[in-house]
């Protein structure tokens, strides 16, 4: 008879392989590592099924794209699915004075902060959002690429330049077609057709971050203000802390996606110079004594909280507005 009662599941993943922590009802444990792939992945139920385990609660960090397909094949076998940013589980684990030295006590400690905590349950983002994702990071991926094949072309033989010339027409092509592909995915969308014309009036924001952006969060009523978008960029200040009192805030915590930092440091540039509400900023954090990185990262992250506001009140970007967010 299949158990009831939801068993939890920790799962510690990374590029190659994730290992699970299962906690019984019957309050016995059960571990086991499987390959991040389908095959593992249905491995993994062929476990369950032999456990008698027919629902868990599966819980897992937020890894970026390691945890993506896992947590989409477990949401789609009616498992309740949490995705969790690592930092929660850190600090868990500070909590309850646990020093974790391997995989296998990392999935445990993760089952554990499920049952603990009873994190939000998660959900695929729209199969429209995850290929326009997908395609998103193609096109980063072939950028990458040509300018690797460009930097060779100064240290390389001769004898090979003729081939790299030819690599770099055939990935300029490439990046053009999926250009032309993001373009349509997204025209084809009404929501996204939307929020494309939302966010390119905002100066600094063009083609290629807007589609970035909506790959990430289009669904921005999962935020509750624009600090937590923030977060979830990786662009919020880190606080330093000792005893109850702050001690004063520090450069990016970097927790979050790297992609989306990346995608938006140029961006940030732009709007420097060009939109009148980041404008003055520059000037104020110079005349702080502030560096460069800092002041960039600073119109990073009013440039998030714009963001947030154009998309939250469905306006375009007015100079004369400020989003309150």
């Amino acid at each position: 008879m299949n158990q009831s009662i939801t068993s939890t599941l920790g799962i510690d993943i990374s590029k190659k392989k994730f290992d699970v922590a299962l906690h019984l009802p019957s309050g016995k444990w059960k571990h086991k590592a499987f390959t991040n792939n389908r095959e593992g992945f249905q491995k993994l139920t062929h476990w369950l099924n032999q456990l008698d385990v027919e629902q868990t609660h599966a819980c897992m960090e937020a890894t970026n794209v390691y945890g993506n397909a896992l947590a989409e094949y477990l949401y789609d076998q009616n498992h309740k699915v949490s995705v969790v940013n690592p930092t929660r589980i850190k600090g868990f684990a500070q909590s309850e004075l646990l020093r974790i030295k391997n995989d296998k006590q990392d999935a445990a400690l993760i089952a554990r902060f499920c049952e603990s905590l009873l994190p939000d349950l998660w959900q695929p983002e729209p199969l429209s959002t995850r290929q326009l994702k997908a395609m998103v990071r193609r096109l980063d991926m072939l950028i990458d690429m040509r300018q690797q094949e460009v930097n060779r072309l100064d240290v390389s033989d001769e004898v090979v330049q003729g081939d790299i010339h030819q690599h770099i027409k055939e990935l300029e092509q490439r990046i053009n077609n999926i250009r032309g592909e993001i373009e349509d995915h997204i025209n084809l969308d009404p929501d996204l057709k939307r929020k494309k014309k939302l966010l390119l009036s905002i100066p600094g924001i063009g083609a290629k971050t807007m589609a970035t952006v909506l790959s990430y969060f289009s669904a921005i009523h999962k935020f509750a203000s624009a600090k937590k978008l923030a977060s979830f960029c990786g662009v919020a200040p880190r606080e330093y802390q000792s005893g109850t009192s702050i001690k004063g805030r520090g450069p990016m915590s970097k927790i979050g996606s790297a992609h989306l930092r990346k995608s938006l440091f140029l961006p940030a540039m732009v709007a420097l110079k060009y939109n009148p509400a980041l404008k003055g900023l520059k000037e104020r954090l110079s005349k702080k004594g502030k560096t460069k990185m800092v002041i960039i990262g600073a119109a990073m992250r009013k440039l998030i909280h714009i963001i947030y506001g154009v998309l939250k009140s469905n306006e375009p970007f007015d100079k004369n507005k400020v989003f309150n967010a």
